[in-house]
């Protein structure tokens, strides 16, 4: 049995970290302004938390800030479940640079040819960018307020899938397993597809000559913000042709997915902004082809109804 599998077993007991004392409303609020702050000092003078391991310390910071008169074996609790899927992220990360290793062929024409011929002869991309950006597009123009808008909707990538693992786990171990399952699972199928098929995203085809002019523009929009990146213990790893399926297109749908399925409100459906955002910043910013969106897309959905196929399948297991 997983790990968890072993906590899905314990939280159908067990119903998670509910509070031994109601948190007060004043040091609940005098705790979270103090994160708050800190936060906003740290992004200011680091950048703002982006890697696995920061993200993660920084989340249960903010449990323990929300939950602060509870008793430290509470705060301790998010340490005992939290640590096996951090430990399985922080190797996928390292995981993503064994195409190098493996020493398999770069793809590169295949996604070109697919993206111009759904933007009638020219890719989507360099579209957008002479249409927003500027002919020719360059890093140095000053930013439009899209440009913000769209960087931060790229940033959101790095901490909303484990903020929305937070959240749940301070309301329900059960379903905080079920979503940390999903995440780690899209996470690992993609790791699988960067080995077996590198490919060079758009930035890169361009600088190499295999496409129009397009330039990498990811960061224009927090240019005079002085929000930079500061990586915890993921310094220079990465891997710039793992590109095919885009995960931060992929995430993004399984966050929308994973709510619109599971919320009752009538306003859920408003969720699908996040991934169609998410997509036009990609495609915009010479991350990802439209090809990638849709490959990250087609992974998110693999992996709801696997995973949702899975579960109902040992929720009518008998008992042993």
């Amino acid at each position: 049995m997983t790990q968890v599998e072993e906590q899905e077993e314990r939280s159908t007991t067990d119903p998670g970290p509910a509070p031994a004392r109601r948190t007060r409303r004043g040091p609940r609020v005098a705790a979270m302004t103090a994160y708050a702050v800190v936060l906003a000092v740290w992004s200011q003078l680091l950048g703002i938390p982006n890697d696995t391991v920061q993200v993660f310390l920084w989340l249960w910071l903010a449990t323990i800030a929300w939950n602060v008169q509870e008793p430290a074996r509470h705060h301790l609790q998010f340490l005992r479940d939290w640590w096996p899927p951090v430990v399985g992220l922080v190797i996928y990360f390292y995981s993503r640079g064994l195409t190098d290793e493996l020493g398999l062929p770069v793809h590169i024409t295949m996604p070109i040819r697919v993206d111009e011929w759904l933007g009638g002869g020219t890719t989507p991309t360099e579209h957008l960018q002479a249409a927003w950006c500027g002919d020719p597009c360059t890093r140095d123009l000053p930013p439009r307020w899209f440009d913000v808008a769209l960087t931060t909707v790229y940033a959101s990538h790095f901490v909303t899938g484990l903020t929305l693992a937070a959240v749940l786990w301070l309301r329900s171990r059960p379903e905080w397993v079920r979503w940390m399952r999903r995440y780690l699972a899209i996470n690992f199928g993609a790791l699988v597809v960067y080995i077996l098929y590198p490919m060079a995203p758009p930035w890169m085809a361009s600088r190499d000559g295999y496409m129009g002019e397009v330039a990498r523009i990811t960061s224009r929009g927090w240019a005079d913000v002085g929000l930079g990146r500061f990586d915890l213990v993921l310094q220079g790893v990465g891997n710039p042709v793992a590109a095919m399926p885009s995960l931060h297109a992929g995430i993004a749908f399984l966050v929308a997915g994973y709510g619109i399925l599971r919320l009752r409100t009538r306003w859920r459906c408003l969720l699908a902004a996040y991934p169609l955002a998410m997509s036009l910043a990609l495609v915009y910013f010479a991350e990802h082809y439209v090809i990638d969106v849709v490959a990250g897309a087609v992974l998110a959905g693999l992996v709801l109804a696997g995973c949702g196929w899975w579960e109902r399948r040992q929720d009518r297991a008998p008992a042993h």
